[in-house]
């Protein structure tokens, strides 16, 4: 329980400026992957978007989405590399 004590009393040690951009970094960080959506992968940015609120819980899953949010325009790609052209 200590290291619980520590993080609060650390807070508490804040000023407003900083816990004010720490509370921005975190925000940041924890919508990653929804910003990465919206750069990369558009069609799917709701579904990420919408997704990524309990993602954040989970490294795991955020970290999958992370790579959906960004694989989009890839995946498009690829999909258009593998259809087969008619020989004339």
């Amino acid at each position: 329980m200590g290291t619980i004590e520590n993080f609060f009393a650390t807070i508490q040690q804040m000023n407003a400026v900083t816990l004010l951009l720490f509370g921005l970094f975190f925000l940041l960080v924890w919508f990653l992957p929804s910003l990465l959506a919206l750069l990369f992968n558009r069609q799917h940015a709701g579904k990420i978007a919408l997704l990524n609120i309990p993602a954040g819980f989970s490294w795991i899953a955020w970290v999958a989405l992370c790579v959906w949010a960004v694989t989009g325009k890839l995946g498009d790609k690829l999909a258009a590399k593998a259809r087969f052209k008619p020989v004339a």
